[in-house]
């Protein structure tokens, strides 16, 4: 059975507890809000606890999405568009779009814990940093979503940045990498083809342009490493988010061809 099938059953209600099995319970109408053992022991691999984790990502990632959302005062219609466009990409049933929007609504609520869900979130995902920074980076992506980032949201993904273990330097580093890759994309949207600047490149890859050839194939390795979707998958990545650490592959590797063909010129 997949996380999914196990948590429409309830299966997870033991496994999970704590505030993200509270927000999960109440998108069901299950209570899932116990049973979680902070300090105890955790397996790490496993299929049982790949699917805990997945259950996890899926219930942090669309609560947050509604938290950050609200963040600068009202939820804006690009918002919403990101929230459903991340759905769309995913290709969820009625039924699990169905539980990600009340997920949304319930992050936008007054009084959301989302200190305790981003605590709960980094120790169920122990360290798959991997996992965690993909985590973090669906976070950016739904702040510029309006095409601006307001202090209260800098300010919100800072402090989750610093809780889920990233450094201030580690932060601007990916905030930058997403900027260029968001442009990427608008300039593709509007252009209609796969035009990238060779600037977006380098900052994709998270180089200067006088990056040497060898720092750039390295950069593109690890940038590879970090968000390839089988990998991503097998340490807990829902499986209905492939398609977006499959995008982000392919944006890596449009920005190292761009770069590599640039510099034999």
């Amino acid at each position: 059975m997949s996380w999914w099938g196990k948590v429409i059953g309830g299966t997870f209600g033991f496994m999970l507890g704590g505030p993200l099995g509270a927000v999960m319970g109440a998108a069901l109408g299950h209570n899932f809000d116990r049973g979680l053992n902070m300090g105890g022991p955790r397996r790490i691999g496993g299929g049982a606890n790949v699917e805990k984790i997945q259950s996890v990502f899926f219930t942090a990632t669309f609560s947050m999405m509604g938290y950050l959302a609200k963040a600068d005062g009202q939820v804006s219609a690009d918002e919403i568009s990101a929230a459903r466009h991340i759905m769309r990409q995913m290709r969820l049933s009625p039924e699990q779009e169905k539980v990600a929007i009340k997920l949304f609504n319930q992050g936008k609520q007054p009084g959301f814990p989302a200190e305790d869900i981003l605590q709960q979130f980094r120790l169920e995902c122990h360290r798959r940093r991997n996992l965690i920074q993909m985590f973090l980076e669906i976070l950016v992506v739904t702040a510029f979503a309006d095409g601006d980032l307001h202090q209260t949201e800098d300010g919100i993904l800072r402090n989750a940045a610093l809780t889920l273990g990233f450094s201030s330097t580690e932060f601007n580093n990916l905030l930058s990498r997403i900027r260029a890759q968001a442009h990427f994309q608008k300039t593709r949207q509007q252009s209609k083809n796969d035009a990238m600047s060779v600037a977006d490149a380098y900052q994709l890859l998270g180089l200067k342009q006088n990056a040497s050839a060898e720092e750039v194939k390295k950069a593109y390795r690890r940038q590879m490493n970090q968000h390839h979707p089988d990998k991503l998958v097998s340490k807990g990545l829902p499986q209905e988010m492939m398609e977006i650490a499959n995008q982000k592959s392919q944006d890596i590797r449009s920005a190292y061809e761009l770069i590599r063909n640039a510099q034999k010129t």
